[in-house]
């Protein structure tokens, strides 16, 4: 667990995971064994992989303009895609009548059981939807936990700000409360490492594989990822609301100042009732 928290050096680097609903020319559902082969010679070939619905996800290194890195490699794998009557959209919510599960794995299959027995949003959860997500240098020192803990805080806020589709986030506050942690849990203490592994512990395992295994299984808003945060609370984005995502999320991270003005106005909030509250908060 205390890898997940190494943190790295004071740099300054951003990287994007963009999803996609990938739909055929008659609209619906794509094998991913063909998204595979249409996208053979795409130049973001390297960075491909799925959800279990067949949503695309496109997970590009860390880069100083990584807005303009996603334009060009999305921009190439649409026309590729396309010759195939195949294309990609930024859609939070698939709402098409039949998504199946095309990731079959022991584990998606254990997943998909566990959440059956909560309700119906874990399946809608891994087939139906598609987010934005930012990945952010993570620095060593007082400074990496004033990082933790201002994503978090504000990650309602910076939700609604960016929410396009309210349904998305109603469907991953009801997937499984124990493992997205969708509430104060996370900041609980002084010490992050301790809240986390409280944490994955409240968590039911349900996968083979060790500890690793099981942490895999968490989805909390903000994952800690050892040298660098992954914020996933964001619906998935459209090319024009990139820049100002990526802007907003990097100024809290990388301008000290401003991370601590936003502390003090934040500190000490309530996450439970923020996020329970965000479908209002969207809707208004």
């Amino acid at each position: 667990m205390a890898g997940l928290f190494v943190r790295g050096s004071r740099t300054t680097r951003v990287a994007i995971e963009q999803e996609y609903v990938v739909a055929g020319a008659d609209g619906g559902v794509v094998p991913i064994g063909t998204v595979r082969r249409a996208a053979a010679d795409a130049l973001a070939a390297p960075y491909l992989s799925f959800e279990p619905g067949g949503q695309l996800e496109l997970s590009l290194p860390p880069s100083a303009e990584p807005v303009r890195d996603l334009r060009l490699l999305a921009a190439d794998l649409r026309s590729r895609l396309a010759a195939y009557g195949i294309t990609l959209h930024e859609t939070p919510v698939d709402r098409r009548p039949d998504v199946p599960l095309q990731l079959t794995s022991p584990r998606y299959v254990a997943m998909q059981r566990h959440f059956d027995r909560i309700g119906p949003a874990g399946r809608r959860m891994m087939r139906r939807t598609t987010s934005t997500q930012i990945c952010l240098d993570w620095w060593p020192g007082p400074v990496g936990l004033e990082q933790w803990r201002v994503l978090n805080l504000a990650g309602p806020m910076l939700a609604a700000r960016f929410a396009r589709d309210r349904e998305r986030i109603a469907i991953w506050l009801a997937v499984d409360p124990a493992r997205t942690g969708f509430d104060d849990r996370l900041l609980r203490g002084d010490d992050p490492i301790a809240a986390y592994t409280a944490f994955a512990a409240g968590a039911e395992v349900f996968v083979d594989g060790g500890p690793a295994e099981h942490v895999s299984t968490l989805f909390p808003p903000v994952r800690p990822r050892g040298r660098y945060l992954e914020v996933r609370f964001l619906d998935a984005q459209p090319p024009a609301a990139l820049d100002q995502a990526v802007a907003e999320l990097s100024r809290l991270m990388y301008d000290d100042m401003h991370r601590r003005n936003v502390l003090r106005r934040l500190e000490p909030a309530s996450l439970r009732e923020q996020w329970g509250a965000l479908d209002q908060v969207v809707a208004a």
